[in-house]
C-alpha cells in the first residue's frame, strides 16, 4: 500500500488570506466594496483616509472606491469633522491629551491640516490646563516618596508626552506640588 505523504501544515497560499477582492465570477466590485464600508462603518466612526486606506488594502478599483466614498459622504455616514470633534473630545478627556497630540493622533487618522486645526481651535485652554492638573492629581499620589527634583521632572515629563507644552506643564506642576505640601490630611 502506498502511503502519501501530507504536511500538517497549509502551504502559504493556504495560511496567508489573499488581499485581492473576491472578485469570483458573478462578483459585483462595487457591491463587495459597499459590503467592506458597511463593516467597517458598524463598529465605529473612520474616516475618510482609513477607509479609502482599506479600499485599496482589498484592490478595489479607484474609481469605485471614490465614487462609493463620496457617496457614504453625501448621506452622512462618513463624516470627518464629526469623527474630529469626538475624537478630540473623547481623547481630551479620557486621556488628557492636548493640542499637540491630539493634532498628531488626527494626522495619523487621515484628518486634513485645515480640519484638524480648526476642531483643536475650539478647545478651550482652561479646559486643557485643568485636563493636565487631572493628570498630576492622580499621579501624584504615587510620587510623594520621591525627591521633589525626582517627581518633578516625572510629572512634567508625563504631561509632554500627552502633548502639554513646558509652561502648562511647569505651571500645573508647581501648583500641585505645593497644594501637595499644604494639605495637612496628606502628612
Amino acid at each position: 500500500m502506498a502511503s502519501t505523504s501530507r504536511s500538517r501544515w497549509p502551504g502559504p497560499r493556504a495560511a496567508e488570506p489573499s488581499g485581492d477582492l473576491d472578485t469570483g465570477p458573478d462578483a459585483d466590485p462595487e457591491s463587495v466594496a459597499r459590503k467592506i464600508l458597511l463593516d467597517q462603518l458598524t463598529g465605529r466612526a473612520r474616516t475618510r483616509s482609513e477607509l479609502a486606506d482599506k479600499l485599496t488594502a482589498r484592490n478595489v478599483p479607484d474609481e469605485v472606491a471614490a465614487r462609493l466614498l463620496d457617496r457614504f459622504e453625501e448621506v452622512g455616514l462618513i463624516d470627518d469633522a464629526g469623527f474630529a470633534r469626538e475624537w478630540v473630545e473623547q481623547r481630551q478627556s479620557g486621556r488628557g491629551l492636548a493640542r499637540r497630540a491630539l493634532a498628531q493622533e488626527l494626522k495619523r487618522k487621515g484628518i486634513e491640516d485645515e480640519l484638524a486645526r480648526e476642531v483643536l481651535e475650539e478647545i478651550d485652554p482652561d479646559d486643557e490646563v485643568e485636563a493636565a492638573r487631572m493628570l498630576v492629581q492622580a499621579k501624584l499620589r504615587s510620587m510623594r516618596n520621591l525627591d521633589h527634583d525626582k517627581a518633578v521632572r516625572r510629572l512634567v515629563g508625563m504631561l509632554a508626552r500627552k502633548g502639554h507644552s513646558s509652561s502648562v506643564a511647569f505651571r500645573v506642576v508647581r501648583e500641585e506640588l505645593q497644594a501637595d505640601l499644604e494639605d495637612p490630611d496628606l502628612h
